[in-house]
């Protein structure tokens, strides 16, 4: 989301409002300054010098094209007058935005019902279609460089939020007019590739703005803020979602739901005007001179630049690896909860409302409690988690809950979103570890690298999931074999401990783990 304060105007320089003189990002440059009240100065040389220094309101340091950049101090990102107090615009379109992004899961639980049950699509073929159809994922970096060098109207957030909005519209919109048949399959996976764009646009320009005003809060608070939006869209997206399917027993009366939703979110945004934040400010002296082509060259260069750092790759990677590593078996146990144990569609999305529940706890203990840990040993802690959650569907298959004498539908209830409710709050503190490294102005950029770099790892764990069950002889008739596909997911999910000493050690929630170079 953007920072939307259209409620705080800008206040120009005035012998009344003195400016408060920000620390130089360069060290060699001194302050000017920025008074127009003619001080009492002697003549001669010396009143030409301070003369011309009077008229310099703004200090722009040379920078080089290619220069790395710099990590700026708290003190540097000091926002204009009043933005200590957030508009109310802002944060509606921030934490509405998070929350749509939750609720998606609303109408994808109908097209996944859509899939199997409509067009009776194998447990491996849907698995591939959903890892298929987060392919525009991966190109969140071109979409997040574009933000941070081109400006559209002089904004450089919103806009991309109202086209991702739009894209999105325009997707469920048709899959709710197409018509349920085979031969609209391509139609169908067009629309759903169409969505997955739109989402990808919205959720790169959302990081970047939690990136930005990260910088003037406390570290993790803007995170955990948009952790607990998205939780709550999901809680209420799967809790109705299974409620619509049990009901009403039509698809397309949901897209069509989720579609008026989103044409609401793109009002929003059209109504909003976005205020500049200080360091995008200031960022955008160097880049409003140049061509866009030169702007979009330069973007990438200092994207690469930061990605070379040591203290962003190394973790980065770790993460890329911890997910890329571990075959996704949710296409064979969602066909075994629905096809062999016959649950019905309110369970499934009831399951769903408790992983969410999980992950909006898991945010709040994180915020109150978690933030001090070190990063290499949380993250260790979490990866033990999740290895352990996911022998919670070999006690479904292998019918150990019912010795024990809970039900079927009991277990799928409390423990079938466990893993995927780990999964996705270890994301977390890897995003307050980023916008703590994230160079000023690449905000975007670095943080659709690392949306990209996980939806990339997930293909390739779905991908390694289809074919790990065909290599053992999964279908949907026959799950002997599932048990065995499960220990080997423990197993994996085990491997990325082998190389945890790539993370900070001593990092803890409250302070910079790097230090101004």
């Amino acid at each position: 989301m953007i920072c939307l304060n259209s409620r705080i105007p800008f206040k120009p320089i005035t012998q009344s409002h003195k400016p408060r003189i920000l620390q130089p990002l360069h060290h060699h440059l001194t302050p000017v300054s920025c008074s127009n009240q003619e001080p009492t100065r002697p003549r001669g040389r010396g009143r030409r010098r301070s003369h011309q220094s009077n008229h310099a309101h703004i200090i722009k340091p040379l920078v080089n094209p290619i220069q790395k950049p710099m990590l700026p101090s708290p003190t540097e990102m000091v926002p204009g007058e009043g933005s200590s107090h957030v508009g109310v615009h802002m944060w509606a379109l921030c934490g509405f935005g998070y929350w749509v992004q939750g609720f998606r899961c609303f109408p994808w639980l109908a097209l996944n019902f859509h899939l199997a049950h409509g067009l009776s699509l194998s447990s491996s073929t849907l698995q591939l279609m959903q890892s298929t159809g987060n392919l525009p994922m991966v190109a969140k970096p071109l979409f997040g460089v574009l933000s941070d060098a081109i400006s559209i109207g002089g904004a450089h957030r919103l806009p991309y939020i109202s086209i991702g909005v739009f894209l999105q519209l325009m997707s469920w919109g048709m899959l709710a007019i197409i018509p349920v048949t085979g031969n609209m399959f391509p139609t169908l996976m067009a629309c759903i590739l169409l969505s997955n764009l739109g989402a990808s646009f919205t959720e790169v320009v959302s990081d970047a703005f939690v990136a930005e005003s990260s910088r003037m809060h406390k570290v993790g608070e803007l995170q955990s803020y948009a952790f607990l939006a998205l939780a709550a869209g999901g809680i209420l997206g799967n809790l109705s979602g299974g409620y619509f399917l049990l009901k009403a027993q039509e698809p397309k009366v949901m897209f069509l739901t989720f579609a008026f939703l989103l044409t609401f979110q793109l009002a929003l945004s059209l109504a909003t005007k976005e205020t500049v934040l200080h360091s995008r400010q200031s960022s955008d002296h160097h880049i409003v001179r140049y061509s866009i082509p030169n702007n979009i060259h330069k973007q990438c260069l200092n994207l690469v630049t930061a990605i070379n750092e040591e203290r962003i790759i190394y973790p980065l990677f770790w993460m890329m690896a911890s997910v890329a590593v571990v075959p996704v078996l949710s296409g064979s146990m969602f066909f075994f909860q629905t096809h062999h144990l016959k649950l019905d569609p309110s369970i499934i999305g009831l399951s769903k409302v408790i992983g969410q529940l999980m992950v909006l706890s898991a945010t709040a203990f994180y915020n109150r409690y978690l933030r001090r840990v070190p990063l290499r040993r949380l993250i260790f802690g979490v990866q033990i988690l999740y290895a352990i959650s996911l022998l919670s569907d070999l006690i479904l298959v292998k019918q150990i809950n019912l010795m024990l004498g809970i039900s079927n539908k009991v277990h799928v209830l409390c423990l079938s979103a466990l893993a995927e409710a780990i999964a996705q709050f270890k994301i977390l503190p890897f995003s307050v570890l980023l916008s703590t490294l994230c160079p000023s102005g690449c905000e975007g950029s670095l943080f659709a690298f690392f949306a990209s770099a996980l939806c990339l790892s997930s293909i390739l764990g779905g991908v390694f999931g289809v074919g790990l069950s065909n290599l053992i002889g999964v279908s949907s008739g026959d799950y002997s074999s599932l048990p065995l596909g499960i220990v080997l997911q423990f197993v994996a999910a085990l491997v990325p401990l082998g190389w945890i000493s790539s993370l900070p050690a001593t990092w803890g929630g409250d302070e910079k783990i790097v230090k101004k170079t």
